[in-house]
């Protein structure tokens, strides 16, 4: 262990940081099992930014939490109107929680439209902190409000704290050489003080990282954190919050580990680095940017040493053909897109495939179709995914439950892509993608062995005795062909799109050898080795609910909801969707109704009874928003009862 000497500065901020925390003491302070906080305000307001820092002091707190960011497509949505509101939800508790909460206990809303826009998801009796110095006219009736709705009595239902944070905000930092306009960006900060008071979060981190991303700017970062400070006095120091919260560290729904907060795009490039690692190849990243994919080119781009080779193609065709490239020539490759992105790549998927050769396609969903609504959440690419493609094409397709758990399943991928020679589809989307949850760090020795064997030599003999190099002859316990590296003396073989011969990978046009090669790259995804499905089923229940992706939170929540209410209900979840796990079939005709609840109109249903010709039930949304655990339990209770 080492010790470190703080500096006079850091010094005098600890003593700050320990004078507020012994203040926060003198007022009332209720223990709390868990909160829901909103933060929402125009797109430029920093709410993004407001929730990530609350959302790491929370993790570093000990708290388990899930989060909901909210925003527009637009990079600069128009100001103080509804369709540039920006919010972000977090839901954070002392026990093990599954989604960022249905309604919001709290509303911080730094403007009429961000009101307006939220108000409607709020239980009464939720706590409304409002910026009045917002509530002007003009922005009032911006949004549709003919008098203020601080002032015409439709708030009575609620707790709401009318608090001026720009101009709190602004005589905070009167002292800096800031125009009024550069002090009023710093609002969020206040408003962030103000919460991290409210609820007893850590301040030292965001102080921290305040300081490291204004390095270049020390008055900004100056500005920031006196405006953050401010936001904590204030809520000491007013009447108006005579009572703080406590929500205290979920101690037991952690097994021990080393944590940390992490969003599904940041635990899906980790795990691809993982990937990288554990098979001893390099990492390449072909990639057009899109939403809501983007955020995995960023990540991957910072990491060249170890190895990772990133390239922003100019456009998403390009992108898949360096990807499909590098596989060629020995690299883990991966390509990471949205739908639109997928319907794009489908001509060089369905040559990956003809080449079978092993390649990520990384496809974290949005709502569609055509461009559709980029910033928001959808399960619609499973049937693209399965059938996507010109002729018979098979890929597997495995999907991530949670943010955290786009870490092993994109292990996973990574696993049956070299193992069978293949291109894999990975289905995250817009939610797990932005969300984030806490995180156990693996050991190294917990990481799948995922060592590839290149050819080295001939493995074929010809009837004179001649040792010869056949790309197509395949392994006999996985169909998978030789992978051979360009260059490697006397592996030199054909490439292509065009039909290959069985074994030697001529080119042939010959019908009967065209069927062996479809029925032989189909068998070859079959007999892809899966876990079977686990079945959560305490109580001999009649009534099963299959899911896939991210409905994994709310429908878990759901059923803990029916269970605790008395019902019988079962719950099994697909990692697998191609192929399906082998006990599926079995598992569906156990229960007398299966209910697949899907954020799209019902395509693992469709796949479900076309395969097993099990009535599946559809409950489905298509909103761009995840399911609400209340809304489902009701929806499931009322199919048991039917």
């Amino acid at each position: 262990m080492t010790s470190q000497v703080s500096s006079p500065a850091e010094q005098a901020d600890s003593t700050v940081v320990g004078e507020q925390r012994k203040a926060a003491r003198t007022k009332d302070v209720r223990r709390l099992e868990r909160v829901v906080i909103r933060f929402a305000g125009d797109s430029g307001d920093g709410m993004q930014l407001t929730g990530d820092r609350f959302t790491s002091e929370t993790a570093s707190f000990g708290n388990d939490l899930s989060t909901l960011p909210n925003f527009p497509a637009e990079i600069r949505a128009p100001a103080g109107t509804l369709p540039g509101v920006s919010s972000f939800q977090l839901h954070f508790a002392d026990h093990d929680i599954l989604t960022p909460g249905d309604a919001p206990n709290v509303l911080v809303a730094m403007n009429p439209a961000a009101l307006k826009a939220n108000v409607g998801d709020l239980p009464r009796g939720a706590e409304i902190i409002v910026n009045t110095d917002e509530f002007t006219r003009r922005a009032m009736q911006k949004v549709g409000y003919d008098a203020s709705p601080l002032e015409d009595g439709s708030l009575d239902g609620y707790h709401v704290h009318p608090v001026p944070l720009t101009t709190l905000t602004v005589e905070a930092l009167k002292e800096f050489d800031l125009s009024r306009k550069e002090a009023e960006r710093s609002k969020n900060m206040f408003a962030l003080g103000l919460l991290s008071w409210m609820y007893h979060r850590p301040t030292e981190g965001t102080e921290k990282f305040l300081r490291s991303k204004f390095a270049k700017k020390p008055d900004i970062a100056a500005a920031n954190i006196a405006a953050y400070r401010a936001g904590w006095n204030f809520g000491e120091t007013t009447e108006d919050f005579a009572v703080s919260y406590e929500v205290a560290p979920a101690t037991t729904a952690f097994p021990p580990g080393t944590y940390r907060n992490i969003s599904g795009n940041l635990a899906l490039a980790y795990g691809l680095i993982a990937a990288s690692l554990q098979t001893d190849l390099p990492l390449f990243l072909g990639s057009y940017p899109i939403t809501p994919a983007s955020d995995i080119l960023h990540e991957l781009s910072r990491h060249k040493n170890f190895g990772v080779r990133t390239f922003q193609a100019e456009d998403e065709i390009a992108g898949i053909g360096a990807a499909l490239g590098a596989a060629f020539g020995g690299s883990l490759a991966v390509t990471t897109t949205s739908g639109p992105g997928v319907a794009l790549k489908s001509e060089t998927i369905g040559l990956a495939v003809s080449l079978e050769l092993p390649l990520l396609v990384v496809d974290i969903q949005r709502g569609g179709p055509s461009t559709g609504l980029p910033t928001k959440t959808e399960q619609a690419d499973l049937l693209q995914a399965m059938y996507g493609r010109n002729g018979e094409a098979p890929v597997p397709v495995v999907a991530p439950c949670t943010p955290a758990d786009c870490f092993d399943a994109a292990l996973e991928a990574a696993r049956i892509a070299v193992t069978y020679r293949t291109p894999v589809f990975l289905l995250s989307d817009g939610y797990l993608a932005n969300g984030s949850e806490p995180w156990r760090v693996p050991e190294p020795g917990e990481l799948p062995d995922l060592a590839v064997r290149f050819a080295q030599g001939p493995n074929h003999s010809l009837e004179d005795g001649t040792e010869v190099f056949w790309p197509y002859k395949r392994d006999p316990h996985t169909l998978a062909r030789p992978w051979a590296v360009p260059g490697t003396p006397g592996l030199e073989h054909r490439i292509g799109g065009i039909e290959k011969q069985d074994g030697t990978g001529n080119i042939s046009y010959d019908p009967a050898n065209h069927d062996f090669m479809v029925r032989t790259r189909q068998a070859k995804i079959d007999g892809v080795a899966v876990p079977d499905l686990e079945v959560d089923d305490p109580d001999g229940a009649r009534t099963l609910v299959l899911g896939w992706g991210s409905t994994y939170g709310p429908i878990t929540a759901a059923v803990r909801r029916l269970r605790g209410a008395g019902e019988a209900v079962a719950q099994a979840h697909l990692r697998h969707l191609n192929p399906f796990p082998a006990n599926l079939g079995a598992v569906l005709k156990r229960y007398d109704k299966v209910v697949v609840p899907e954020m799209n109109l019902g395509q693992l249903a469709t796949l479900v009874r076309a395969k097993y010709l099990v009535d599946a039930h559809s409950y489905n949304q298509v909103n761009g928003m995840p399911f609400k655990a209340e809304q489902l339990a009701a929806a499931l209770k009322e199919a048991i009862d039917d």
